[in-house]
């Protein structure tokens, strides 16, 4: 999933480069609104999840806050260097690394939360596939090009 996660990101960027900045910020009604401020909540997840399941530091400021990281060069910066993390934490997982629970505290939810941490590890790549879906739709709405999204069409280069 982290190889399939770089591929479609990389699609994704990709696509929405060949849109003005005020294109990519136009509210398009989708939840976050914009192409750039749904693409910043996605990281600012992926961010937050693997903070609490392996050494990155969670982000700043709440998710609602959009888009968290403004500047679209420094987001496309910051969303290759974390594709790259992931396939090096990916790497390295073990069985021990996947077993048990995980316990955080949800600001969403204000309260503590306990759940088995391979959902915990799904969750993280579900919640940009999800995501990604909204952005896909709106940038082929928009005129960009993004790649399919089918994981059997995955190029070799990122098997």
């Amino acid at each position: 999933m982290a190889r399939y996660n770089r591929w479609q990101n990389e699609s994704i960027y990709g696509a929405a480069d060949s849109l003005s900045d005020a294109d990519r910020r136009l509210d398009r009604g989708s939840f976050f609104q914009s192409i750039h401020a749904t693409l910043s909540h996605i990281l600012w997840a992926d961010e937050l999840w693997m903070s609490r399941l392996s050494d990155w530091t969670a982000p700043e400021g709440p998710s609602r806050e959009v888009p968290l990281y403004d500047d679209w060069g420094d987001l496309k910066q910051r969303r290759a260097a974390a594709d790259q993390r992931f396939l090096d934490w990916s790497a390295e997982i073990h069985q021990a690394d996947i077993d048990g629970d995980l316990e955080w505290y949800s600001g969403s939810l204000k309260r503590g939360m306990t759940s088995p941490r391979a959902v915990c590890m799904m969750q993280v790549f579900n919640h940009q596939t999800h995501h990604r879906g909204q952005v896909h739709a709106m940038l082929t709405a928009a005129g960009a090009k993004p790649e399919d999204t089918d994981i059997p069409f995955m190029p070799d280069a990122y098997l």
